[in-house]
């Protein structure tokens, strides 16, 4: 044992909550709920392989929460009042937790009338006095007030050491001013009461200037009139009553003496016998090369199995920055098997759950998941070693020669519990679609990583995240392409008819190349500081946004084919018009033609001829002429826009009605927009007007089913809001708390009075700097001139300071380092931010600006929707189905008897869905609606 006493204290409640959330419901051999027991029996485990063992602990224990009423409770009764209770499957793991700490032979402290915190404060008090080094195992930002020269953290989900350093880097106070900014900023998680419309930066602002808690309190008579001046006078008993509740209680007595926690081998019973009662035989088999601490890390570090049913964020090696994945055979698609029997079906299943890994994919005849037929699935066991499973090849004619094969039903039998296996972890590139497309076959699959969805969280903006891409990048191969097999044109044929050879070779190239893929980026997410967002955000979406895809949404045909006419006939009217006015009949579509009637005949300026010889007619030129009172420029957009409107939607929808179920059904993409917001394809229902009577006419025709209704949930303002947040103005924030017209207060700071043209200039205003326009980009939504547009964007920044700074630091947070970041951590790469071609580089920065707010928005909606399903279910209304994401509303079809219900489960969700990993200055407005179509509801 070193001479140097390193006392690793291990926050055992948080780890409790983590595993629960990341595992999917559990049961052992006796029904009993073990979930959270499995994960957090391999999070102890796994912690043995995370120690450096040059640093690692001498001694060790685990510290739990007694009860949730302690000391702090009889102080202030609201303490932790707004809390939950657990969920009733997590009650009764609570004992075999405690017994699962035992097992490993381990102190477990856990006392009355203190917090977990307490004692872990206790202890990393007396063992740093004795001269020890201290590790506090947890990331709980309350712990962070102990750090001192012998007191670090170790934050296992980031596998990153917490020091004074990253202390002040996330409070940007000392550790020993923490309880300070805690005491002024509150905590809503903990009920903590803090000072009202004081936020995080505020608060570390108000420290740093005034020292401490007390000297803020005795200034704050002597500040500039102000909102926050008036709270910090009036609360100033309870700001002092938070310090009391944030601060760490470090003097209580020591149960178990510290030099009884000495960590020594972890014999093989109680924990066999453990292991054995819960049947966690995947672990069990671990304990025979486990004779000691050292042993332990070798043999977890050897095992890729050893995590793969456990807490999500902890699958998987844990890496340093350079850490590369291991070496691994050359890719030969000669290699790869073709499994025709059951038996050997047998043999890829049994290899799959030794090595607890899986690649996988799914081969079908449509890029449609919703109608798709399964034709076949690949499995990947490990680099190199990978097989297809063909279960409909052969023609669709009776007589048509069909391949040997397993029938489907024999093979979906074999595969079904592997793919539920909670100790197999499936991997899949764009996983969503394979879920979809299983779903229909009552096939599960989880746990599971997606190496598009990593790859998307690691390197947004910088490349695309096909296979084809990630194969080309990280693994120097270029994959079979679909086309190679299948030809093209009218000699292509579908996937079924594929010689089972050719279709072998491409398919488990499929399945290899992922499980390659994800080898390469699940090691670069901690290091790269994208393991939250992907772990917290992006990946809990896959499953849901895979219900929502199945589940579509209905439309009335009859309607959109009445729209269609209408729109055709008032398009037959324009068209007279426009060949009125332009003194004869043309082809409106047709740019060339166009160009050639105003430029040309009737003479406008605005556009030169291109080098392909004809004028431009895009929208902006139209726009320029119609603001100039061209009328034919006016109609000309207008019909562009019902004939858009009628192809796109109208005509196209009818045609997209899926015959069996009478609904529509989108297909959603987690990687289509660089700063995380979804995007929809076949149909895209994003694009559809929002604000127009044309809009709002193709929504009523997406309706509910007889006897329910559509209910639209929309956040209100939500980037503005962000915006007031990242720069902490406190006007902005001062109106969203009062429930103000936010474009209206910005009329008046800007203009001074509030009418409906300074309203409407403040809202154009309030929108355009937040995407970093320019004087002449406002000038023209203004209708004014450049130098009275500037003259408004410096008014703004005069008035909103915040504004300017944060635009200022984010600009030049991009340039530094290449991306900009999101208030949960995704990263938005702009590689064109310094380009030397001014267009490319004006358009990242213009983009970089806006990144954070959207992109924040984007998780927050993501969040929601990932809560969503458990809080209906709670509630005793499952039944309510989430059918539509766009942009910041959420759709819902839902009996009408239930819209009061369902509304305030749905609010209360929305409106917390940033924590309790980001707490935000100002509040979440949401916006709810209901009717018997989707128009009458938003």
């Amino acid at each position: 044992m070193s001479d140097q006493k390193h006392l690793y204290l291990v926050d055992g409640s948080a780890y409790i909550f983590r595993a629960y959330h990341r595992l999917p419901p559990l049961t052992n051999k006796h029904g009993e709920p073990v979930g959270a027991v499995y994960g957090y029996t391999t999070m102890l485990w796994k912690l043995a392989d995370d120690l450096n063992q040059a640093d690692g602990p001498t001694h060790m224990a685990v510290v739990l929460d007694k009860s949730s009423q302690t000391f702090r409770n009889r102080i202030y009764d609201q303490y932790k009042a707004h809390r939950p209770d657990p969920p009733e499957d997590l009650k009764p793991q609570f004992p075999m937790i405690r017994d699962a700490t035992r097992a490993f032979s381990l102190p477990l402290i856990e006392e009355e009338d203190v917090e977990a915190d307490d004692m872990i404060a206790s202890y990393a008090k007396a063992a740093s006095a004795a001269g020890w080094h201290v590790t506090i195992v947890s990331s709980d930002k309350d712990l962070m007030q102990l750090v001192e020269a012998r007191i670090d953290m170790f934050d296992t989900m980031k596998n990153e050491r917490i020091r004074s350093e990253e202390v002040c880097a996330k409070f940007g106070v000392g550790p020993d001013k923490v309880g300070d900014v805690l005491a002024l900023m509150g905590d809503s998680v903990d009920n903590v009461p803090g000072v009202p419309g004081v936020g995080p930066k505020t608060a570390t602002k108000l420290i740093q200037e005034f020292g401490d808690l007390e000297s803020v309190l005795a200034a704050a008579p002597d500040m500039k009139p102000s909102k926050m001046r008036d709270n910090l006078i009036e609360h100033a008993q309870m700001a002092r009553l938070s310090k009391v509740l944030v601060t760490l209680k470090d003097d209580c007595p020591l149960p178990i003496a510290m030099e009884d926690m000495v960590l020594g081998a972890i014999p093989e019973e109680p924990l066999a016998e453990f292991l054995q009662h819960h049947g966690f035989n995947s672990l069990l088999k671990r304990i025979g090369h486990v004779a000691d601490t050292a042993a332990a890390n070798k043999a977890i570090a050897g095992n890729p199995k050893a995590m793969n049913a456990g807490d999500g964020a902890e699958r998987g090696p844990v890496t340093g920055a350079s850490a590369a994945p291991a070496p691994m055979p050359k890719i030969d698609i000669s290699a790869y098997e073709c499994v025709t029997d059951i038996a050997r079906l047998d043999h890829w299943i049994a290899r799959a759950r030794e090595t607890g890994t899986l690649g996988f994919d799914t081969e079908t005849d449509s890029l449609q998941a919703a109608s798709a037929n399964l034709v076949g699935l690949s499995l990947a066991v490990a680099p190199g070693e990978a097989c297809y499973v063909p279960l409909a090849h052969g023609g669709t004619d009776m007589f048509a020669e069909r391949p040997e094969q397993i029938p489907m039903a024999a093979a979906l039998a074999k595969l079904r519990p592997l793919l539920s296996d909670p100790e197999v972890l499936k991997i899949g590139q764009n996983l969503k679609y394979d879920m979809s497309v299983l779903a229909r076959h009552n096939v599960d699959i989880t746990p599971y990583d997606d190496t598009m969805v990593m790859s998307f969280a690691l390197d947004a903006g910088r490349q695309a995240h096909g296979m084809d891409e990630l194969s080309k990048t990280h693994l120097g191969h270029e994959c079979i392409s679909y086309k190679s097999v299948t030809g093209t044109g009218k000699s292509q044929i579908g996937f079924a008819a594929v010689p089972l050879s050719d279709a072998t070779r491409y398919a488990a190239e499929d399945a290899d190349v992922t499980l390659r893929l994800w080898h390469h980026l699940k090691l670069r997410l901690s290091p790269e500081k994208a393991t939250s967002v992907y772990e917290l955000v992006d990946r809990p979406l896959v499953p849901v946004l895979s219900k929502m895809e199945c589940l579509g949404i209905k439309v009335d045909r009859a309607a959109l084919a009445r729209l269609s006419s209408e729109f055709a006939a008032q398009m037959e009217l324009l068209e007279k018009e426009i060949y009125g006015l332009a003194g004869q009949p043309f082809t409106i579509g047709s740019p060339q033609q166009l160009g050639e009637i105003l430029f040309g005949k009737m003479g406008y300026k605005g556009s030169k001829k291109g080098k392909s010889g004809q004028y431009s007619t895009d929208v902006t030129v139209l726009e320029d002429l119609a603001g100039q009172g061209v009328e034919i420029a006016r109609k000309v957009l207008d019909w562009r826009q019902l004939a858009k409107l009628k192809s796109t939607y109208t005509d196209s929808l009818q045609q997209q009605i899926d015959p069996k179920t009478g609904r529509v059904h989108t297909s959603y993409s987690l990687v289509g927009a660089q700063t995380g917001r979804l995007s929809s394809t076949d149909p895209n229902l994003q694009n559809i007007p929002i604000r127009t009577e044309t809009g709002r006419q193709i929504r009523d025709a997406f309706v509910a089913e007889p006897g329910n209704v559509i209910l639209s949930a929309d956040y209100s303002q939500i980037e503005l809001r962000l915006a007031a947040h990242f720069a902490d103005v406190e006007p902005l924030r001062d109106a969203f708390e009062k429930g103000e017209d936010i474009h209206a207060r910005t009329a008046l700071e800007l203009f001074g009075e509030v009418n409906r043209d300074t309203r409407g200039r403040a809202k154009t205003i309030n929108f355009s700097i937040l995407y970093g326009i320019s004087r002449w980009g406002l000038s023209k939504r203004l209708e004014s001139s450049p130098e009275e547009a500037q003259a408004l964007i410096d008014a703004y920044f005069k008035r909103f300071p915040g504004i300017s700074n944060y635009i200022q630091e984010t600009m030049s947070t991009v340039r530094e380092c290449g991306h900009s970041t999101t208030l949960f951590g995704r990263k938005t790469w702009f590689p064109r931010i310094t380009s030397p071609n001014q267009a490319e580089r004006q358009g990242s920065e213009r983009a970089a600006i806006n990144a954070p707010i959207q992109g924040t928005s984007a998780d927050i909606i993501k969040r929601a929707m990932v809560r969503m399903g458990p809080a209906l279910d709670a509630a005793g209304l499952g039944h309510v189905k989430m059918l539509l994401q766009v942009h910041d509303e959420l759709v819902f079809e839902l009996p009408e008897a239930d819209v009061a219900a369902a509304s305030e489960i749905i609010r209360n969700v929305m409106a917390n869905a940033a924590e309790p990993l980001v707490k935000l200055t100002v509040p979440l407005g949401i916006e709810i609606g209901t009717g018997p179509s989707w128009g009458a509801a938003h």
